[in-house]
């Protein structure tokens, strides 16, 4: 199934079904961005299996013109997991959304996380529930409006990526709906790292959360509201690239600086992929005193889930030889009812 294949278009990828969502929404945009990967990655359409949950991104296999399921809330990682496990072959992509991976389904994604399934996890973020008509999500900021917190929610949100390095993603990063170039350079190689990738892709939901990242997508204000990390570069933003972001050695935080006024080009801290630390800094970084950080946060490949659990077998098969189903319901502890 990894054989290479003629050349595919967007078309092969495309299915007949209508496009169902709010005009205006970011996952037209992620899809298109989707369907121009797939044919760069060189694999038949059948080998690639599309999984939801439950919300407006989950209806995504629907739109891929490869195999799909719409599965249950939260629990498309669960199912994601048994389907690479039974046949590892497959690349497996998991949709899913802030209040479906993160809420009822934040079990399912942490441990999906954490056994380094070899998952390429997709978790769309537009703060907000919007199939169920507005109510505020895990990732709600203070003060969000809405059906369920109509004087404003005091829940604090979490941050997606902070989650997924906390529970020990090796591969972390984050995107923006509207930036097809960056996104797909983004997930492609999260599709390319061996093991669990997460990608958070901030969106826009037109019709609940209008507007909730205008500063890191306008582009005539994004440069200093976004910051795009770049392994081995210095973590450098600005319409001039004239701010950065200094390591206080006594405090051990990050500081917004500005080049020339307080601050020298090599006191700018320079991105390290593989360092955690600051992949959880620059995770937790939010406005208006910092800006947001988009790109791959971490990458820190580790043995991965699927193939340690496939050499266990192998080694089990040469030490013990084949087992027989028979003996092994006639084993342990019987009872004989009469």
């Amino acid at each position: 199934m990894n054989q290479a294949v003629d050349k595919l278009t967007v078309a092969d990828y495309s299915s007949d079904q209508e496009v169902r969502w709010c005009p205006g929404c970011g996952d037209y945009a992620i899809l298109k961005t989707i369907q121009k990967l797939m044919p760069e990655l060189n694999k038949p359409r059948e080998n690639h299996v599309f999984i939801s949950g439950i919300g407006c991104s989950s209806r995504f296999p629907y739109y891929m013109n490869t195999y799909g399921f719409h599965t249950i809330h939260g629990r498309a990682p669960s199912v994601a997991t048994g389907v690479k496990l039974a046949n590892p072959a497959l690349d497996v992509w998991v949709i899913t959304g802030d209040g479906d991976a993160l809420s009822i389904g934040g079990n399912h994604t942490m441990h999906a996380l954490r056994r380094n399934v070899d998952l390429n996890i997709l978790l769309f973020n537009n703060e907000i529930y919007g199939l169920t008509k507005g109510q505020y999500s895990p990732t709600s900021k203070v003060g969000t409006r809405s059906p369920s917190t109509p004087e404003g929610s005091i829940d604090r949100p979490l941050s997606p990526c902070a989650i997924a390095l906390g529970a020990g993603a090796p591969f972390v990063a984050r995107s923006i709906d509207t930036e097809m170039k960056h996104l797909s350079a983004v997930i492609k190689e999260g599709y390319l790292h061996k093991g669990a990738s997460f990608v958070e892709i901030l969106q826009n939901c037109p019709i609940y959360n209008d507007g909730i990242f205008e500063q890191v997508k306008d582009k005539k204000i994004a440069a200093d509201f976004r910051i795009e990390v770049e392994h081995g570069q210095p973590l450098l933003f600005g319409k001039d690239s004239n701010k950065g972001l200094r390591l206080n050695r006594a405090s051990l935080k990050l500081e917004v600086v500005t080049l020339g006024d307080d601050a020298i080009l090599e006191e700018i801290l320079v991105h390290d992929k593989t360092n955690i630390t600051q992949a959880n800094l620059l995770a937790a970084m939010q406005g208006p005193h910092f800006p947001i950080a988009v790109g791959i946060l971490y990458h820190n490949p580790v043995s991965a889930y699927v193939t340690d659990l496939e050499q266990q077998r192998l080694t089990l098969r040469e030490t013990r030889g084949m087992g027989k189903l028979d003996k092994l319901l006639h084993s342990g502890h019987i009872w004989e009812i009469k």
